[in-house]
C-alpha cells in the first residue's frame, strides 16, 4: 500500500515538498546558461542536504510512525496520576469528588505509588496507537489528497484533514482497545490486579479475548472525534496564527519559533479535543469497570450531567497532552530532516480561475 502512495505524493505539488533551489524561503534562479539536466542534478542535490528522505516515502512513513510512537507514549504515561483520578472520578463520583478530593483519597488509600497503577498498558497501548494514529494519518492525507487533485484538495483541506485523521483513527484504536482496557480494570477496580501481568491473564480467564475488544466501539465513539478535532483543529490553527499572528513567514522562522507555533496550536486543538470527546470517555470508563454492560446502557445510566463528570480535568490533561504531542512529533520531524511542507496555499492555477491574478 505505502509503495503505491510514493509516487502519488512526489506528483502532488500541493504536498510534496518543493525540491528546486530553496535557500531561507527564496527560489534561487539557476542560471540562463545552464542546461536542463544541470539544474535538475542540482536541485536533487539541494533537496538530499534539506532532508532525510522523499515526503511520502516509506522511511517517511516510518520516522513519522516513530514520532507518534513518543508522542503518544510518553505523554500519556506522565499524566497516569491525572488520568487515574479522571477515571475513578467517573467511575465512582460518591467516593471521588473532585480532582484534589480524587488525589488525597488514592494517595490515603494506595499511598503515592498508587498514582502510577496502570502505567504499563497506558505506556504500550498509546504507543501503538501512536504508531497508527501519526503514520497512517500521513498515509490518508496524501492518499486522498491526489484523489481530490490540488485544487479541491486546497478547497476542501478541512475535510481532507478530518477524512484522514478519522481513517487513521480507525486502526489506531484496534491497536489500543486491548491495553486500554487492562488499564481501566486496573485503576478502577481496587483489588482487581495491581500491574498488567496480573491484569491480563484474568481477564482472559474471566471473559475470553472479548474482555479487550468489548470496549473498542465505545473507544471509536470517543477517540474518532477526538482525532478529528485534534488534526484538524491543530493544521487549520498553525496555519491562522501564520497568516494573522506571526509576524513573519513561516521561512523566516527558526526551527525552534516554529515549534513554538506548533505547542500553541497544539493546546488550543486539544481544549477543543477533550470538550468532543468527553462524553464517550465516561462510557468507555464504565463499560471497562463493569462487566456484562453495553454502551448503551451505561450512557442511559449516566445520563446528560454524568457523563461530564471529570471534564475540568480531562480538558487539563487533555490540553497539555496533545501539545506536547505535537510539539514532540514536529521535534522528530526537525531532528530527523523529515520534509514539513508549510501551510497551504491557494495554488495559481485556482486563483486564475478565480480572478485573483491577472
Amino acid at each position: 500500500m505505502f509503495s503505491s502512495i510514493a509516487p502519488l505524493a512526489r506528483l502532488n505539488p500541493f504536498y510534496a515538498p518543493h525540491f528546486q533551489l530553496v535557500q531561507d524561503g527564496v527560489r534561487k534562479r539557476p542560471e540562463p546558461a545552464e542546461a536542463p539536466s544541470t539544474r535538475r542534478s542540482l536541485a536533487a542535490a539541494s533537496a538530499a542536504e534539506e532532508y532525510s528522505c522523499e515526503y511520502g516515502s516509506l522511511k517517511f512513513y516510518a520516522l513519522c510512525g516513530f514520532g507518534g510512537v513518543l508522542s503518544c507514549g510518553l505523554t500519556h504515561t506522565a499524566v497516569v496520576p491525572l488520568d487515574l483520578v479522571k477515571c475513578r472520578m467517573q467511575v465512582d463520583p460518591q467516593k471521588y469528588k473532585s480532582i484534589f478530593n480524587g488525589f488525597s483519597v488514592t494517595v490515603k488509600e494506595d499511598g503515592v505509588r498508587g498514582l502510577a497503577k496502570g502505567w504499563a498498558p497506558t505506556f504500550i497501548g498509546y504507543s501503538m496507537q501512536g504508531l497508527c494514529k501519526f503514520g497512517f494519518y500521513e498515509v490518508f492525507k496524501i492518499l486522498y489528497g491526489n484523489m481530490l487533485g490540488e485544487e479541491n484538495a486546497y478547497l476542501w483541506r478541512t475535510s481532507l484533514y478530518l477524512a484522514a485523521s478519522a481513517s487513521a483513527e480507525f486502526f489506531a484504536d484496534i491497536a489500543l482497545a486491548p491495553m486500554e482496557a487492562a488499564k481501566v480494570r486496573i485503576q478502577t477496580q481496587p483489588g482487581y490486579a495491581n500491574t498488567l501481568r496480573q491484569a491480563v491473564p484474568k481477564m482472559f480467564g474471566e471473559e475470553g479475548i472479548w474482555a479487550f475488544y468489548k470496549g473498542v466501539a465505545p473507544l471509536w465513539m470517543r477517540q474518532i472525534p477526538y482525532t478529528m478535532m485534534k488534526f484538524a483543529c491543530f493544521e487549520r490553527t498553525v496555519e491562522a496564527l501564520y497568516k494573522y499572528v506571526v509576524p513573519k513567514p513561516r521561512s523566516e522562522c527558526s526551527k525552534g519559533e516554529q515549534l513554538v507555533v506548533t505547542f500553541i496550536a497544539g493546546y488550543i486543538a486539544g481544549v477543543f479535543c477533550a470538550i468532543v470527546s468527553h462524553p464517550a470517555d465516561s462510557v468507555v470508563s464504565v463499560l471497562n469497570k463493569e462487566k456484562g454492560s453495553s454502551a448503551s446502557q451505561v450512557l442511559m445510566r449516566l445520563g446528560f450531567k454524568g457523563v461530564w463528570k471529570g471534564l475540568f480535568a480531562r480538558i487539563i490533561m487533555i490540553g497539555t497532552l496533545t501539545a506536547l504531542q505535537w510539539f514532540i512529533y514536529d521535534s522528530v520531524k526537525v531532528y530527523f530532516r523529515l520534509p514539513r511542507p508549510p501551510p497551504p496555499e491557494m495554488p495559481e492555477s485556482l486563483k486564475k480561475k478565480l480572478g485573483l491574478t491577472q
